[in-house]
C-alpha cells in the first residue's frame, strides 16, 4: 500500500516560474537529502495564469542546477481553489502574493498561508522577484531561499518521520 504524503508545502510566486520553482527545486533536493521523500509533497504555482504549462525561466534553472538543485519535471501553473485543502503550508514569496492568497482562500485555510522567508527567522521579508534584474538577481533568490528551506525542514522534519 502506498503511503499518502503526511505534509503539503506549495510554493507561490505571481508566475510560477522565477521564485516558487526554484523553492520547489531546493526543498525537493533537501527533502530527498534528509530521506523524507515519502512523507512531503511539494509542489509551486503562480497566483497569476501568465505562464501557464511553461518551464521555469532559463536563468532560474541555470543558477539552481550550478548550485545542484534540478528543476527539469515542474511546469507553472496556477493555484486552484483545491490547493487551500491540500496543502498544510501555502507559502508565498512575496507580501503581495500573500496578501493575493489570503483574500482568495477560504477563512478556515488562511492561517497555512505564510511568508516563505519566516522560516529564515526574516519576519515580513520578501524574496525579491529576480525577473528583470540580471545574473546576480536569481543568485540572491537561491541564497534566500535555501536558508529559508533548511529553517522549513527542520520545521517539518519534526513531524514528518
Amino acid at each position: 500500500m502506498i503511503q499518502e504524503p503526511k505534509i503539503s508545502i506549495l510554493f507561490v510566486c505571481m508566475g510560477n516560474i522565477c521564485r516558487s520553482p526554484t523553492a520547489e527545486g531546493v526543498f525537493r533536493h533537501l527533502v530527498e537529502q534528509a530521506g523524507l521523500t515519502e512523507s512531503v509533497r511539494i509542489d509551486s504555482a503562480g497566483t497569476h495564469a501568465y505562464h501557464t504549462g511553461e518551464p521555469p525561466d532559463r536563468r532560474a534553472s541555470e543558477a539552481a542546477l550550478r548550485r545542484g538543485f534540478s528543476m527539469t519535471d515542474i511546469r507553472a501553473r496556477r493555484v486552484a481553489d483545491a490547493d487551500f485543502d491540500e496543502f498544510d503550508y501555502i507559502l508565498a514569496m512575496d507580501n503581495a502574493n500573500l496578501r493575493d492568497l489570503q483574500a482568495r482562500a477560504p477563512e478556515q485555510h488562511r492561517a497555512r498561508i505564510q511568508l516563505l522567508l519566516e522560516f529564515s527567522g526574516r519576519t515580513g521579508a520578501d524574496v525579491p522577484d529576480p525577473y528583470y534584474g540580471g545574473a546576480a538577481g536569481f543568485e540572491r533568490v537561491l541564497d534566500l531561499v535555501e536558508e529559508a528551506a533548511e529553517g522549513l525542514l527542520d520545521t517539518i522534519s519534526k513531524t514528518a518521520r
